[in-house]
């Protein structure tokens, strides 16, 4: 103990004295532990700092990036079957181009199966994802099998095409939804709701096609017709597609226009309507595609690709780390006239 004040200097009175008691020495775990904290303190600091200003933390390019992982038969197979997965509402492409890109790099990879469980997207998305695998197939001339999850439905089924005319290529599964082969562009009316609340649409244009779509006032018979013939030539193209994947389709009118009235299908029905060719899982379309490629189970490894995390995804999560922004474009999104290959209500979807 030490003192370091004293009471009055009356010596009529009792002297006090104030002691300040000295702490016990830390133990040395004690000392380490405490030193631990701080350094993790400092460290997740520097991550979080090098999440928010780092751009690779919020590029395209950073969280596109794919690596492989091993998925089923031989561990240490030679040849390769690569599964390229397509899950979720289709909104941008670039996670599909960088695996086509890492399985055409791949000389090992000899078979693909597309994996898709979507209910489509918009038009200029699937339209890229379709021209990625095919470009793969005719850069490598590799078979491709598909394999449809729970749903592959309008953009989800455009894609599929991408296995070409080859027989007995398009696996669904017993609970399969599919087809769903059509366009829209959503368009919302809300002029009656603004006029209640006395609010009137006065924007200022260039022409008087410049507001197509704007959903605070009425849509005029031109403008209509404008957007119909976008979605006419849209669905020209989607058919075109079909016909190209499905050999059956080509040339017979009646039975085109019977598959592509924008009905959903289940996977029995597709089977009927020459949609898909057989009922089956995961496995059966790896069977097909080893079959097609003319490789062994025994010696060949089948692989998929992921999505490759970065050590601030692993830290403040993949999501968050994209997330800047996206509310704005949602926004934006929902104002904007855009035609899907989509079997959902379209304007509301964000960002997979």
């Amino acid at each position: 103990m030490s003192t370091y004040g004293a009471g009055p200097q009356n010596p009529n009175q009792p002297q006090v004295v104030y002691v300040a008691a000295v702490p016990p020495p830390r133990s040395l775990l004690s000392r380490l532990f405490g030193f631990a904290q701080t350094l993790f303190f400092l460290f997740f600091m520097l991550a979080v700092l090098t999440a928010i200003y780092s751009p690779d933390s919020i590029s395209d390019d950073a969280h596109n990036k794919v690596e492989e992982r091993y998925h089923s038969l031989n561990k240490e197979g030679v040849h390769k079957v690569a599964i390229i997965e397509v899950d979720g509402t289709i909104m941008d492409s670039e996670t599909v181009r960088r695996q086509c890109e890492k399985a055409t790099a791949d000389e090992n990879v000899k078979a693909i199966v597309l994996r898709v469980d979507s209910p489509g997207g918009t038009v200029t998305a699937s339209d890229q994802m379709y021209h990625y695998l095919r470009k793969m197939l005719t850069t490598r001339k590799i078979p491709l099998v598909v394999s449809m999850g729970g749903m592959a439905a309008s953009g989800g089924y455009y894609i599929s095409m991408a296995c070409g005319d080859e027989k007995d290529v398009i696996f669904a599964e017993p609970t399969t939804w599919t087809g769903s082969i059509g366009v829209i562009i959503p368009h919302y009316d809300v002029s009656g709701l603004l006029a209640k609340w006395d609010v009137s649409e006065d924007s200022i244009k260039s022409g008087p096609m410049k507001q197509v779509g704007n959903p605070a006032r009425k849509m005029t018979p031109e403008e209509r017709a404008l957007l119909q013939g976008l979605v006419t030539d849209s669905f020209d193209r989607f058919k075109s597609i079909v016909e190209a994947g499905r050999p059956k389709f080509r040339g017979d009118k009646a039975a085109i226009e019977k598959v592509t009235t924008g009905a959903v299908f289940s996977s029995k029905q597709a089977v009927e309507l020459g949609l898909v060719d057989k009922i089956g899982f995961l496995e059966d379309a790896i069977n097909r595609a080893l079959e097609l490629a003319s490789l062994q189970p025994g010696t060949t490894k089948v692989v998929e690709y992921r999505k490759q995390k970065t050590f601030v995804d692993a830290l403040v999560g993949d999501s968050a780390a994209k997330a800047r922004g996206s509310e704005l474009r949602a926004l934006l999104d929902l104002a904007t006239p855009r035609a899907f290959y989509l079997y959902a209500w379209p304007g509301l979807a964000s960002d997979k």
